[in-house]
């Protein structure tokens, strides 16, 4: 039966590039049209990330210019399809990434629109996206986690941390976990083996009472954060994968890897992975279905918002006030 589709939609415009309290409520934005290979759903949830944050700073490379409809990150229904589109069917749920997720509907490609998994709503699998592809991207091809290694996560009880830390607990390693106190048990719950509060003074030292450094650190706190993620690592061996900067920009130079730091650091961006290394994307996509056809991952249980509380979602998150993933319904 064929789907009505409005010409109009609620969406939420980032006005500024002063953060994300200059977002507005537009009640009649344009749908889009799905162009050749794409899809257009209708959103069931937008997730909430911190690369929104940066975007409305105007901090992001090459981001949006406002102007523009705000999130990149939703899971839906497929109500219509562009030419040269096999898959999905229309009916289907699937959640992706693409421009403009705050809103009623969104295009995305039809090749980056994941199966929600049997069983699942699309709020559900709002992780599949971006948290989860981004935690075992960093752990296993490019953090190359082993059993009997040792695991620093920062930010773990965000979405991205807590997948992290589920993950790298079923690959046999030892997870040290940093969060902010009132947020310890949770992430505890999730089977860290330490957790270090994300505000110590000196947390390369902690990590180093509890071993003789880090074989992997998942650096996502940027700021001071950065210096004592390089620190905490272990020498020569141990490898650092950099996936996100909340704290701000952190330098390291040439001198610091030969005299202070002989560390391996790795980069990692979502997108850059799967336009520049889509081979390697598509094992960490295989993978991530064997991990929740297997229940290693389960479905999330996001903390929704209304879409018009979008900015104060966003403010909570920027704040470090929340836990797990946050989602916007429109």
């Amino acid at each position: 039966m064929a789907v009505s589709i409005p010409t109009t939609m609620r969406a939420l415009e980032q006005t500024s590039l002063r953060g994300p309290q200059d977002m507005r409520l537009l009640p009649g934005a344009p749908v889009p049209a799905p162009g050749p290979g794409e899809v257009l759903v209708r959103v069931t949830a937008a997730g909430v990330n911190f690369a929104d944050i940066s975007k409305a700073h105007g901090t992001f490379l090459d981001g949006p210019r406002p102007p523009y409809v705000a999130g990149f990150e939703a899971a839906g229904e497929v109500v219509a399809r562009g030419v040269r589109v096999a898959a999905p069917r229309l009916g289907d749920l699937v959640a992706g990434v693409g421009s403009g997720a705050f809103a009623e509907y969104l295009v995305l490609p039809a090749a980056a629109a994941t199966p929600v998994p049997a069983g699942w709503s699309a709020e559900q699998a709002l992780g599949l996206a971006v948290n989860w592809p981004t935690a075992l991207a960093a752990l296993r091809p490019l953090g190359r986690v082993a059993a009997g290694e040792t695991v620093l996560i920062h930010a773990a009880a965000g979405a991205t941390g807590q997948a992290a830390v589920k993950l790298a607990k079923h690959y046999g390693a030892t997870v040290i976990a940093t969060a902010s106190p009132g947020k310890h048990e949770t992430v505890l719950a999730l089977g860290a083996d330490h957790v270090l509060s994300s505000r110590g003074e000196d947390l390369a030292t902690e990590v180093r009472r509890l071993t003789d450094g880090a074989d992997l650190v998942l650096e996502s706190a940027g700021g001071a954060t950065f210096e004592a993620s390089l620190a905490a690592a272990k020498r020569v061996t141990g490898r650092v994968v950099v996936y996100g900067l909340a704290g701000g920009e952190a330098p390291v130079t040439n001198w610091d890897l030969v005299y202070r730091h002989q560390v391996q650091v790795i980069g990692l961006n979502l997108g850059v992975l799967i336009q520049a290394a889509p081979k390697v994307f598509g094992t960490v996509m295989g993978e991530l279905s064997a991990l929740i056809a297997t229940g290693v991952l389960t479905p999330t249980h996001p903390t929704t918002y209304d879409l018009a509380d979008g900015p104060k979602a966003l403010a909570e998150l920027e704040a470090r006030a929340t836990t797990g993933k946050l989602a916007l319904r429109p």
